[in-house]
């Protein structure tokens, strides 16, 4: 008795995504609504207000050097190695190449570049506005710092706000944003929350960040995820002109490669001769049989002259018993005289 084989969970993820249609025209990306508009004027007031507690040293700052002075990572030195593989999250190269891999793949399922393009255009908002908020502010690092209580602004640094954590809520956030329902969409999101804000705890236990740096990295990334639908635009127009481009090299490579034909039979010139008629048909049949006919070639083999029968001298032929013929003479001579005998 055959049994079938029972799915298990990996499989019907696999099935799933098997029926999945190509160019889903019925998945739209998140539209800028009045929420979400709300929602990235209230994260741009909180990373404004991060912002300013650190420039006027509040209570933040203070509470930057006390956390410092815990020192975590020796207070929780069990989970140490745990957490230098964890803050690996947040690396933006790794985590690129792993997303990217994903959302490769539902490109080319779906035969639309919009995931890829998504992922392109919210790691360049990344680098521009992180890299010039960490360059204009310049601030040190824990590890750097020289002044205790001071804010460390201004020297030169490059460590507020924090790139782990505003990259993994980018990287990360973009599976959510991309999702294909909205449940797998809350889900990824609240996903990529826990998983960007444990980065950002990860490197203030590992004291290479201040915790405020870790609060204004996680709103930074969050602003470019909420800002992402005014892009969407530019991201169809992208991908259109990429498909544009690539109809234009393919029809110009069809045309630059020439199409193999049969060559054409080589045939003869027909020489055409005018009908004849039956006057004409008698004439050359008269002709024909009035022709003179060409002399034959001779029939003996000798290689001199022909001399006539009668001149010929007899011989006797070599190793004939026959005794030569001396009273023979030539036909034609006068025969000689015989002499008289008495008798």
């Amino acid at each position: 008795m055959r049994t079938e084989r029972k799915l298990t969970r990996l499989d019907r993820v696999f099935a799933r995504l098997d029926r999945e249609p190509e160019r889903p025209v019925h998945i739209d990306g998140p539209r800028m609504t009045p929420h979400r508009i709300v929602l990235f004027a209230a994260t741009l007031a909180f990373y404004g207000a991060i912002v300013w507690a650190v420039v006027i040293t509040s209570w933040l700052v203070r509470l930057d050097w006390q956390v410092m002075f815990f020192r975590p990572y020796q207070q929780w030195a069990e989970i140490h190695a745990f957490v230098d593989y964890y803050v690996v999250l947040g690396q933006r190269g790794p985590t690129a190449v792993m997303v990217a891999a994903w959302l490769g793949w539902r490109s080319w399922r779906q035969h639309t570049l919009r995931p890829l393009l998504a992922l392109g255009v919210s790691l360049l908002l990344l680098n521009i506005t992180v890299g010039a908020a960490k360059l204009g502010m310049g601030r040190l690092g824990p590890h750097y710092a020289t002044t205790i209580g001071s804010n460390e602004m201004g020297l030169g640094g490059d460590i507020f706000p924090s790139g782990h954590t505003a990259n993994a809520v980018v990287t990360w956030g973009i599976l959510a944003y991309l999702a294909s329902t909205p449940r797998a969409r809350r889900w990824l999101s609240a996903l990529s929350a826990v998983t960007s804000l444990g980065v950002g705890l990860s490197t203030v236990y590992l004291g290479t960040h201040w915790l405020s740096d870790v609060l204004l990295g996680w709103a930074a990334g969050l602003l470019i995820m909420l800002a992402l639908p005014w892009f969407e635009p530019l991201i169809a127009r992208s991908e259109s002109w990429i498909f544009d481009l690539r109809d234009r090299w393919r029809e110009r490579r069809t045309a630059a490669v020439p199409v193999p034909t049969a060559p054409a039979p080589v045939t003869t010139p027909v020489l055409l001769k005018p009908r004849a008629t039956a006057a004409d048909d008698e004439v050359a049949a008269r002709e024909a049989t009035s022709a003179p006919r060409s002399p034959r070639a001779p029939v003996y083999l000798a290689p001199g002259p022909h001399t006539a029968r009668a001149e010929r001298t007899p011989v006797t032929p070599v190793g004939s018993r026959r005794p030569p013929h001396t009273d023979r003479i030539t036909r034609g001579a006068a025969p000689a005289a015989r002499p008289l005998t008495g008798g």
